[in-house]
């Protein structure tokens, strides 16, 4: 059978799966159910929700716990540790198996992107049941539906890929706001970074497909979109007819009933004069910018692969502030990257304390097997990363909290997220530099944004008050 779009085929194999739920769910005489674990980062939980979108439709009932009918592990590889947890977790998942024969397991995620995790899987852990990577989340139907013909584990890994399958369903975590990928991929190659390897080369959406995501989105009540994309300063360059990120901000811009748009992530070595202007005239992006560092040593940054020094990012960010007053500024940083001398750390405090951080991502350096900087000679001793690591949070807690001092007393918008898990009585919402505050208010409230005045702040966060118009 011919179909128009890849879309409608994966359609036509959820329809095939539905009646196959149905027939289950008779047979056990409940509904079936499924959960999904994400590792990882944004990039993975908006899979995640794609993943969820077509569990649902094909009839499953998403649960709280990974005791299901049906358990997904959307995987993370970017430090070693992630891929410890999963087995750690396979582990426990075989007994849950063994008591419910019914059960399904899946993996997909980055980890299954690497030849030797799917040889380990394939060996060790026969009872999983399909295996799949980033590249084709979209054809989980298919290969459930290969799985329950077959009665056998199904592999279904692609090495790369440059299709992109619009206007397939998705279970968002929020009705408020949601995570909108623009682009999928990356180029950059940085020396520590397994990403390339396992999301492949970058392919950017057409604006018109993400435009209609958008206003779909926010037609069902979404006020925040966050673009998502590995490098977003390079969104647009694999189109037929171009177009820069700056230029995708402002039609995003003009979408009526949208009130926040958050961006990630940018690269310091490509973000144009044309892309701050747009933030600085625009009345919904967030004055907010993450822009990773990694390293302020230019030697580091040279071996890193990261295509800037360390003068080039203290003038970048100082740019930002000077054209977006106020602006909040976050980034990545990595301590114990191979060779990181006393010398290069302090080079990277420099960088903070002259930026002032308002928080930042800290990581310590993990090796990951078929990485340029894995193979590199002067792997950083233990301890010495530990004495580091905790040397950058202390400076960073001193940033942080000059900077929280500085809007105390003021009136913010804030986007109404939770009830506060804390304290009875108290809601939790973001402000538009992506701080969290606290303060009285009705659960009804959530998802809402308000005018909340900052009475305290507390370095990464503050309590406020209300103001009644």
């Amino acid at each position: 059978m011919e179909y128009k779009t890849e879309s409608l085929r994966q359609y036509d194999y959820m329809e095939q799966m539905k009646s196959w739920v149905e027939k289950k769910s008779k047979e056990l005489g409940r509904a079936l159910t499924c959960h999904c674990t994400t590792f990882g980062c944004q990039m993975n939980e908006k899979d995640s929700e794609k993943l969820l979108g077509i569990l649902e439709t094909m009839g499953y009932q998403e649960v709280d716990t990974e005791e299901a009918d049906l358990l997904l592990f959307n995987t993370c590889t970017v430090r070693e540790n992630a891929n410890t947890k999963l087995y750690g977790h396979l582990g426990q998942v075989k007994k849950m198996k063994e008591k419910n024969p019914h059960m399904m397991i899946g993996l997909c995620g980055c980890m299954m992107q690497e030849p030797h995790v799917i040889e380990k899987i394939k060996e060790s852990y026969r009872f999983v049941d399909i295996v799949f990577g980033t590249h084709n989340i979209f054809k989980l139907a298919e290969l459930l539906k290969a799985r329950v013909d077959s009665g056998s584990m199904i592999v279904d890994i692609w090495k790369d890929t440059d299709q992109i399958v619009e206007d397939l369903p998705s279970d968002r975590k929020f009705s408020f706001k949601c995570g909108v990928n623009i682009m999928y991929g990356c180029n950059n190659f940085c020396s520590y970074c397994i990403v390339p390897y396992v999301r492949g080369r970058e392919r950017s959406r057409k604006p018109e497909d993400i435009i209609k995501e958008i206003r779909k989105v926010v037609s069902e009540g979404v006020k925040e979109v966050m673009l998502l994309g590995q490098n977003v300063n390079s969104y647009g360059k694999t189109l037929e007819e171009p177009m820069s990120f700056a230029e995708l901000l402002r039609e995003v811009e003009k979408i009526e009933g949208l009130e926040r748009i958050r961006f990630m992530t940018p690269h310091p070595k490509d973000l144009s004069d044309e892309l701050i202007e747009v933030m600085a005239d625009s009345e919904k992006i967030c004055s907010h910018m993450h822009l990773p560092m990694q390293s302020g040593s230019s030697r580091l940054l040279k071996l890193m692969n990261r295509h800037y020094t360390k003068e080039q990012y203290i003038a970048l960010a100082k740019k930002i502030q000077e054209r977006i007053p106020g602006v909040s500024f976050t980034s990545d940083i990595i301590v114990g990257f191979p060779g990181e001398t006393e010398e290069d750390f302090e080079e990277t405090l420099d960088v903070v304390r002259q930026v002032g951080f308002d928080s930042a991502y800290t990581y310590v350096y993990s090796r990951r097997t078929g990485t340029p900087a894995a193979s590199m000679e002067n792997q950083v001793e233990k301890d010495v990363i530990k004495k580091r690591f905790d040397r950058l949070l202390a400076l960073l807690k001193e940033t942080s909290a000059k900077n929280c001092k500085k809007k105390v007393g003021q009136v913010e918008k804030v986007l109404i997220e939770e009830e506060n898990t804390h304290q009875e009585g108290m809601l939790t919402g973001r402000l538009e530099n992506n701080l969290l505050v606290h303060f009285k208010g009705c659960p009804e409230q959530i998802g809402t944004m308000v005018d909340v005045k900052l009475t305290e702040e507390k370095g990464f966060y503050y309590i406020g008050e209300q103001v009644h118009g």
